[in-house]
This record gives structure tokens, sequence and C-alpha cells, in this order.
């Protein structure tokens, strides 16, 4: 899965970068979630399988933390631009005759930066709230990789920073981009509506409906396993660590 993540996404960026015909907004923000993908999976597949196949458990703090930094600043980015993609089919669908005038390629790359640095600014306190944490109740997480919460509950401090600054992050990333994707398809789907032709409502559907498959491939798995590793306390842990792995080996592939 890990090779048919990394192959099938380098060839879209691939396919997205030679074909002119292509290169439009809604084809470069696929480019943008097929990187982001890439670098989800690098930074936790391998180590994952040195885990299972050479029994390799042991990884350095400072490389725990960086592991935890590129996770969860790439799922941030990954939520970002899937609500950018959310604006660009209400921009296509709502206005279509200024789409190319709204949407122009300086927009987009200004676009998917501010995406990244909201990701780099959220992301890096969680790296430095976690390292100055004290350590004195072991050094074994229950997970196959380095998340922020697995690694703060390590700490034999109080860690009720660490917890109210994550559900801060989740809601001005998840919440923030959620609010904004339920906007623009409710005007979408006014807009759709109100369309004469049948044939048109239908194709503006099926556009909708692969990117809403998208949204909750990625959101419904990720906000169950946030929430149950902060509030599901019993929770069966190799439960818990199942389910993330099934998210990221299986909700990433092209």
């Amino acid at each position: 899965m890990y090779l048919v993540t990394v192959l099938g996404n380098c060839g879209l960026l691939y396919l997205i970068h030679l074909e002119a015909s292509l290169h439009w907004p809604m084809y470069y923000f696929l480019a943008l979630l097929s990187f982001t993908d890439i670098v989800q999976c690098t930074s936790i597949v391998p180590k994952m399988l040195s885990i299972f196949w050479f029994d390799h458990k042991e990884i350095s703090f400072n490389a725990c933390l960086v592991q935890m930094f590129f996770l969860h600043m790439f799922t941030g980015m990954e939520s970002g631009v899937l609500m950018l993609m959310a604006l660009d089919l209400y921009v296509a669908i709502c206005y279509p005759l200024h789409y190319t005038t709204v949407l122009t390629n300086s927009i987009i790359a200004k676009a998917g930066f501010l995406t990244f640095i909201r990701g780099v600014i959220l992301i890096i306190p969680f790296t430095l709230l976690t390292k100055h944490l004290p350590y004195c109740n072991g050094n074994i997480i229950p997970n196959t990789y380095c998340d922020h919460m697995s690694v703060a509950k390590l700490s034999c401090g109080n860690i009720k920073v660490n917890v109210i600054y994550g559900l801060m992050v989740a809601l001005l990333i998840g919440g923030f981009d959620i609010l904004c994707i339920t906007i623009s398809y409710t005007m979408i789907l006014r807009a759709v509506v109100s369309l004469s032709s049948a044939e048109a409502r239908q194709k503006a559907f099926s556009t909708c409906t692969a990117h809403i498959c998208a949204i909750v491939i990625t959101y419904v798995p990720a906000f169950f396993t946030f929430f149950t590793h902060r509030f599901g306390g019993h929770m069966i842990p190799i439960a818990f660590t199942f389910l993330w792995l099934i998210y990221i080996c299986f909700c990433h592939p092209p």
C-alpha cells in the first residue's frame, strides 16, 4: 500500500506537470493533495515497516519530534487543501465566467503557501511543548509512530497545556476548514439546484460527489482518532493503533 501510494501520487504529479491540459486550479490543488499524501506516508510507514520486519523498535527523541512535526503539519495542510478544493468548486460552479480571472496561478500559489505556513506556525508549538516536558514515566509509546499525545502522555509533568493547545489547533485547522467547506457546499447546492439543464445538474453533482467522498474519508477517521486519543481513556490501545494505521495506509492512495 505504501508503494502504491508513493508511486501513484508521484505519477499523478508528473502527469499534471507534463500535460498542459491539466494546468488548471483543480489539478494544481490535486497535486498539492498528492504531495501531502506522499510526505505523510513517508514520515510514518518506513519506520513502521522497520518495526514489523526488523524488530527495530527504537527511535531517538529528536527523530521522534521531527516525525511528529511532519505528521501533524501535513495533516493540517491536507485539511487546508481540501478546503481550497471546495472553494475552487464554489467559484467554478457559482461564478464560471470569472473562474480564470479569480483563480489565477498567483492566487493558487499564495493560497497553497498560506496553507503551508499555517501548518508550520500552529504545529511548531506542539514540538516545543513536548520537548520541554519532564519525562520519567518510561519511554514506550503504544504506537508505531510519534504523535503529540502519545509522547506527551509519557511525561510525569502536567500536560494540560498540551491537551488544550491540541484542541485549539484542531478547531483552528479542522473546525475552520470544515466551516468553509460547509458554507461552500451550501452555496454550491443552491446554485446546482437552480440550474435549468438536468445534464448540467448531473455533471455538477458528479464533480461534487468525488470531492465529498475525499472529505469524508479524510475527516471522519482523523477526528475519530483525535478525540478518542484525548477522551477515549477506556479504549484498548491496540484498537486505537489499528485505526490510525488503517487511516494512514488506506486513506491516502491516489
